[in-house]
Order: structure tokens, then C-alpha cells, then sequence
């Protein structure tokens, strides 16, 4: 797939080198400018073609918010904010995801995956099963049977309804391939099926006898794939 050209648009000194840093390490990625205030990205946005937008919310002058709104035809947008209460805010104006300062490279790269399935052009249908790596084989998984995958120290454990086994593939390798109409990353050790989800209880899933934990960073991307 071609390169997604992106801009970012930060007022924190600090969380704009961050941003970039994390840009410069994704070989899909390729910036184009950066800003520290929404005025002045806007005649950019309106003239060049961007892909992708790291885009700050409380910024002097005009918020991110604004500047999404002001945009006629914007591009794929990624939040990246200090301030969880704009995350409702934030998936009615339909951003790709909304990462809370101060995020890891591996949220971060979660976020921009999102991206790029978004950006192929012709739909997949949903695989019924797929092919997990394990130590010694290629283990067939039918996907209705997933309940949830666990982190375990160098492996990731594969949590179905009569069995379980370890995968070396990382949440990020998970992430890309199981489909998310199906399955939502809630913490940084966690990832569900929807369709497996008893109840929601605060801050914890109920799967069966399971009690798993949705943390800040995860919950308004879940609570969008919930509701």
C-alpha cells in the first residue's frame, strides 16, 4: 500500500517531538508538516492532499474540534489529547481513534493500523476462522469460539470455549488481523470478542466467570464498538 501522508498539529512542545518521533518510526507513514496551532495547518489542509491528521483539541485561537468541523472535506483524523472528555465529542465527528497523552508507541501504532484498514479501498468479507502461530504449528481457530486473548508474558494466550493456546504474535499482529467488527482491544493485556460479552459492569467485562478490565486508554474506542 502507498505511504498515507499525515500532518500533525500540536501546541505542546514536548508532545509534538513525541508525535513525530513515533511518525518517523512507521514506514507507512509520511509527514508532511507539522504545527503548533490549527490556524495555521488550515491553508495547508486546504490545498495539499493529507491522508491523516494527528490532531490536539485545547489549542488558543481555534480547537481541534473547531478545525474538524470548519473542514468540508477532512482527512481520517486521529485525536491526541491530555483531555478524556471530549472522547464522545470525538466519535461523533467520526475520528478514527483518540489517544490519551502521555500514549505508548504501541498505542500509537494501534491508532495508525485503524488508519490503514480504513484507507483499502475494497472491503474483505469476515473470515470465518484463521491461522494462529504456535511453537510448533499453525493452529486452526474458528472465530465465533474466541472468548477473549490474554497477555502472558512473551506469548499471547487464545482464550476459546473448550481450549486455549499460546501464540508468540504480538496484540499489534492480532490487532491487524482479526477483524474489528468482532473483536476490541480494551486494555494493554486484552482483547474481546464482542459477541462474547455478558455484561458490562463499570470498568470490567464479564465473560462467563471472567472479569476483565477496560483501562483509560481503551474505553471510549470500546464503548464505540459496544454501542
Amino acid at each position: 500500500m502507498k505511504q498515507l501522508t499525515c500532518i500533525i498539529i500540536e501546541d505542546e512542545p514536548l508532545a509534538l517531538l513525541r508525535t513525530k518521533e513515533y511518525v518517523e518510526q512507521v514506514p507507512f507513514l509520511h509527514l508532511l508538516q507539522t504545527y503548533n496551532s490549527a490556524l495555521k495547518a488550515l491553508p495547508a489542509l486546504q490545498e495539499q492532499n493529507v491522508d491523516l491528521l494527528f490532531l490536539d483539541i485545547q489549542m488558543e485561537g481555534l480547537t481541534g474540534i473547531q478545525l474538524l468541523q470548519a473542514l468540508p472535506q477532512p482527512p481520517l483524523v486521529i485525536f491526541t489529547t491530555a483531555y478524556e472528555a471530549f472522547a464522545l465529542k470525538a466519535f461523533e465527528l467520526e475520528v478514527v481513534d483518540y489517544l490519551l497523552k502521555p500514549f505508548s508507541f504501541e498505542r500509537f501504532l494501534s491508532a495508525v493500523l485503524k488508519v490503514r484498514k480504513r484507507m483499502q479501498s475494497t472491503p474483505q468479507p469476515t473470515p470465518a476462522y484463521l491461522f494462529f502461530k504456535t511453537a510448533w504449528r499453525l493452529e486452526k481457530v474458528d472465530l465465533g469460539d474466541i472468548l477473549f486473548i490474554e497477555g502472558a508474558r512473551d506469548y499471547r494466550k487464545i482464550c476459546c470455549t473448550k481450549d486455549k493456546l499460546l501464540t508468540p504474535e504480538t496484540f499489534i499482529e492480532l490487532e491487524e488481523r482479526l477483524p474489528a467488527s468482532l473483536f476490541c482491544r480494551v486494555h494493554k493485556s486484552f482483547i474481546v470478542s464482542l459477541s462474547r460479552i455478558d455484561a458490562v459492569e463499570g470498568d470490567r467485562i464479564l465473560i462467563g466467570k471472567e472479569r476483565i478490565p477496560v483501562s483509560d486508554t481503551y474505553r471510549a474506542t470500546f464503548y464505540k464498538a459496544l454501542l
